[in-house]
């Protein structure tokens, strides 16, 4: 039989180099056979997925340190918040998060649609084979429910970066689903909603599919769940991302970190209490100044580049609460004098989330689902739906475990809010720099206001900046949920390549 190739033959893309495997075979040295009659075969190819999120891999014939799934994951959707500021025009392509001068041709976009696409192949490569085979053991069983995992993830991430929010216009076009190895290469974008259909459908069957754990570095049942509360919240299904909340919260598996252990949650997701899905690093994955996803937003002194800080905004709307625990992962730069440092006239406050495992300044394993976002999707979906109290208690139960036990909100709506509002500022700092943000401020149909100091501002100089004042006079200070800049043009690779796939306006 032929070998299976496990890396993406992309119509559009040069063929791309092998990846380091998690202790993996090469992924194109394993048959067909070996892959479907060994748990060994099956696992490494698996894991070879899995590698692909945290890897440098070559794209357009050379490896560029920059380019890594999940650097440009957070580059292309917090940069593009109102929680983190720029601090500097820059030529690095995650300038244009900032800026919403968004480019057909910019490299980081299209770094991460390849990508994305190649983890997307893989996994069917997988799918193909195992269901082929008819083996239906748990153990395998188990393998073949994260590769349906891994599709729908992808495939989400994907149609949020690219596809307007399911709120907003359900039947605009999505992204291009990849669900089996006999897609031609020339394929329309499916709609929005298509698109969440596959998603849904391929992580319900994941959920099904996955009875046993292999840790919380690789996908799991409560992950499939995790999955299936949020997508089902994107498309405002209240009762069912309740629902699925539900399941991961009384799974019992996980708790809340408290306001003591909280301060090293980020720094140990593989044993947090919290962590229900993250990618994991090691120290051989410590890319240091470049590449890695904290170098642009802490350093050291010299450990990374430093450019980017937790937003003006972002920390007025923490300031009512210093004794907020939360503000751990928000570090100022202070001269001898306890003076908060500058930099092209912009206040230096470094974000810590992504720095400190095993003490390095650059190294942690991204958290992509915690129980934290289960209790505000639950909080969240129970607002909608009228249910105010509950919202509210899950709201406070976060406090309670946050170093706020004498701000609790006691059911009480306070004036001039509605519950909605109270779970939407809580879930922006719980989940700042996690990825969440701009999908919860435009899935809502609201606005994004951008009205503060940074380097987003088109044209500004640092002789510009006044702390004093807010800005006026820029574009882009407000952002709506009606702005097609909100999502990002289709890579040009794709446009060209497949006369079926049509742009962004």
């Amino acid at each position: 039989m032929k070998n299976i190739i496990f890396t993406l033959i992309v119509f559009f893309m040069v063929a791309a180099s092998s990846c380091k495997k998690l202790s993996s075979l090469p992924s194109d040295a394993i048959s067909t056979e070996t892959l479907v009659n060994t748990s060994e075969g099956l696992t490494n190819a698996l894991n070879g997925a899995y590698a692909l999120f945290k890897d440098h891999i070559e794209f357009n014939g050379q490896v560029d340190m920059n380019n890594m799934y999940l650097r440009q994951f957070y580059h292309l959707t917090d940069f593009a918040s109102d929680d983190i500021v720029c601090g500097q025009v820059t030529t690095d392509p995650l300038y244009y998060s900032f800026s919403l001068d968004h480019s057909p041709a910019q490299a980081n976009s299209r770094y991460y649609w390849y990508l994305s696409y190649k983890i997307i192949t893989g996994v069917n490569t997988v799918i193909d084979a195992v269901e082929k085979s008819g083996k239906n053991d748990a153990a395998t069983n188990q393998l073949l429910g994260e590769c349906y995992f891994l599709r729908a993830f992808c495939h989400f991430n994907l149609v949020r970066l690219f596809g307007k929010p399911y709120t907003v216009d359900p039947n605009a076009p999505g992204i291009i689903l990849r669900t089996n190895l006999s897609d031609p290469s020339k394929k329309a974008r499916s709609t929005v909603k298509e698109v969440y259909d596959s998603v849904l459908a391929d992580a319900e069957k994941a959920a099904g599919l996955m009875t046993r754990s292999r840790g919380v570095q690789y996908a799991s049942q409560e992950a499939a769940w995790s999955l299936l509360a949020r997508v089902n919240l994107y498309k405002e299904d209240n009762a069912k991302a309740i629902e699925y909340a539900d399941k991961v919260i009384n799974s019992g598996k996980f708790t809340l970190a408290t306001k003591d252990t909280y301060p090293k949650l980020f720094a140990n997701a593989t044993s947090a209490s919290e962590t229900i899905f993250c990618i994991a690093f090691t120290v051989v994955d410590d890319y240091g100044k470049f590449g890695s996803i904290a170098s642009m937003i802490y350093s050291d002194g010299n450990s990374g580049w430093g450019e980017e800080y937790a937003s003006s905004s972002l920390r007025a709307a923490m300031s009512a609460h210093p004794e907020d625990v939360r503000w751990s992962y928000i570090v100022p730069l202070k001269d001898a004098g306890g003076v908060v440092q500058k930099k092209n006239g912009i206040e230096v406050y470094y974000i810590s989330k992504f720095s400190f495992q095993d003490n390095l300044p650059n190294l942690s394993s991204p958290i992509m689902f915690r129980i934290a976002e289960m209790y505000l999707i639950r909080a969240e979906a129970n607002a909608k739906a009228g249910a105010t109290a509950a919202a509210l208690d899950d709201v406070d139960l976060i406090r309670k475990n946050r170093g706020l036990e004498a701000s609790l909100y006691n059911k009480v709506v306070p004036a001039g809010s509605t519950a909605l509002d109270i779970v939407l500022a809580e879930k922006r700092i719980e989940m700042a720099f996690e990825g969440h943000r701009t999908y919860d401020v435009f899935r809502n149909k609201r606005s994004l206001n951008k009205a503060y100091w940074g380097y987003h501002l088109t044209g500004l100089k640092e002789t510009d900046v006044d702390l004093s004042r807010t800005p006026a006079g820029y574009p882009n200070l407000s952002v709506p949920y009606t702005s097609p800049r909100i999502i990002y043009y289709l890579p040009v690779d794709e446009t060209l390549s497949n006369p079926l796939a049509t742009q962004n306006q």
